[in-house]
């Protein structure tokens, strides 16, 4: 081990940084937000720093260095671009034994400043000794995503009870599990986030009470997005890491799907043509079930949990069985295939509005108003639409739709294997019997910007285009 670890407590200690441009800027901000008493040695700044300076919270030391500065300092950064000059500060602080960094220069350094996560008072230093710093730093935004923004108000939460849970639980083991529980298998972690600390202390107030953990699920409907794993949000993302039990759709890709912590049981509810009705009743159950048994669920949903996704239902089975959910948002087909094939929904010059429908029912059951739909100046971007494309072609066109009005069809958005088949409104059904599933249909002048702006090529992909 090259360097031993530590954290420095700079709360009204002197600290001398030598340096006023942007590099030494960076490096006052965080010592700043440490509460170090700041003196600054350069005869130059930025505005920041005049700033800093006209509000008291730094001292301008407008001279040139000399050792004597370092007279009570307790560290002292060189943060210039004259390497030699950093070698000068760090030499005298080594002389008054005095911790010394120098940015870029590992050689001159009695301490180095590691890439840091901050969710005070939780902190994650991730260092290379100097050897790598962007990989270091690179290191940080992959863990950084699995770490949730309110971890550090769970944490201060939690140090204001440490006494009165010691004084509960007398053995170091008993505490640990307590700690645990409350943690990894209780709602404190989501109380805080959601704002509820009055909550997330009620519970706690309850386990101390019990003298044992109070366990009670929930479940987490959480949006997968259209399939590229990197379309996920950091809230989705965690919650796939907590889940104990992962009930997901057949439109979650493997992608996605790797994501989810390894010990955790998942369970696949994909829908069965014919039999949804069944299918969803069989789901909703599970999700009670596991729930009920105190596990955290996650029950992961192609594109977004509220959009053709039935998340609503679920909560509606949720809400009525008393079980605690929570929505995390997802990247709907109808934004991130479209996306990916190059095609935007409105434009100044083509579509000031965007209409999103499901054509997987039969549509003459349904009470779609074809006027609307069929108007111009806007874009229609149909979900599961692929089996009822003739239909809804030919209803278009009827209702005044011109039968030239550009389409796509786009297969597998956002994957790999993505493709796209473009033409016209009177040739919808045919590419539809063409087209690989799931696949999303667009209808609109728009498509005609796909040749333009289309950015996503994949090696496996390739377009159709049906002459007209």
């Amino acid at each position: 081990m090259n360097h031993y670890p530590i954290f420095t407590q700079l709360h009204q200690r002197k600290v001398l940084l030598v340096g006023g441009g942007q590099v030494a800027e960076r490096k006052a901000n965080a010592l700043l937000q440490a509460g170090a008493q700041l003196k600054v040695v350069a005869q130059q700044t930025t505005s920041r720093f005049q700033d800093w300076f006209a509000a008291q919270q730094a001292e301008h030391i407008a001279t040139e260095f000399s050792p004597a500065l370092l007279s009570g300092v307790f560290l002292v950064v060189a943060a210039t671009n004259d390497p030699a000059l950093n070698r000068q500060v760090f030499l005298a602080a080594e002389a008054a034994a005095t911790f010394c960094n120098c940015v870029d220069q590992p050689a001159c350094c009695s301490f180095i400043v590691p890439a840091l996560i901050d969710r005070s008072p939780i902190q994650v230093a991730i260092s290379s000794g100097g050897h790598a710093p962007v990989l270091a730093r690179l290191i940080r935004q992959q863990i950084e995503t699995l770490l949730p923004f309110s971890i550090g108000k769970a944490a201060a939460l939690a140090g204001r009870w440490r006494t009165q849970v010691k004084q509960t639980f007398q053995h170091l083991s008993e505490r640990r599990r307590f700690w645990e529980q409350l943690f990894q298998h209780s709602r404190f972690s989501q109380y805080v986030a959601s704002g509820d600390e009055k909550a997330a202390e009620s519970l706690l107030q309850q386990q101390l009470n019990a003298h044992q953990p109070l366990l009670q699920g929930e479940v987490v409907l959480v949006g997968a997005g259209p399939g590229d794993a990197g379309l996920l949000t950091l809230h989705a993302l965690q919650a796939l890491q907590a889940a104990d039990v992962v009930l997901y759709d057949a439109l979650v890709s493997a992608e996605v799907l790797e994501l989810v912590r390894r010990d955790a049981l998942k369970i696949s509810v994909g829908k069965r043509c014919g039999n949804h009705q069944v299918q969803q009743q069989q789901t909703n159950e599970l999700l009670v079930k596991w729930a009920q048994q105190g596990k955290r669920v996650a029950r992961l949903k192609g594109g977004d949990p509220f959009v053709f996704g039935r998340g609503g239902e679920e909560c509606a089975v949720l809400q009525a069985a008393g079980i605690p959910f929570r929505v995390i948002p997802g990247i709907s087909a109808g934004l991130g295939a479209t996306a990916y094939a190059g095609i935007p929904l409105t434009h100044r010059d083509y579509a000031q509005s965007v209409l999103f429908i499901t054509g997987h029912q039969q549509l003459a059951a349904q009470s779609h108003g074809w006027h609307t739909l069929a108007g111009a100046q806007q874009t229609l971007v149909i979900y599961m639409g692929t089996l009822t494309a003739a239909e809804i072609s030919r209803q278009l066109i009827a209702h005044g739709r011109a039968a030239t009005t550009p389409v796509a069809i786009i297969s597998q958005g956002t994957l790999p294997q993505q493709t796209v088949s473009t033409g016209q409104l009177h040739q919808l059904a045919s590419l539809a019997q063409q087209a690989a599933t799931p696949a999303l249909i667009v209808i609109g002048e728009v498509v005609s910007l796909r040749q333009q702006l289309a950015w996503f090529q994949p090696s496996s992909a390739h377009e159709s285009v049906v002459a007209a």
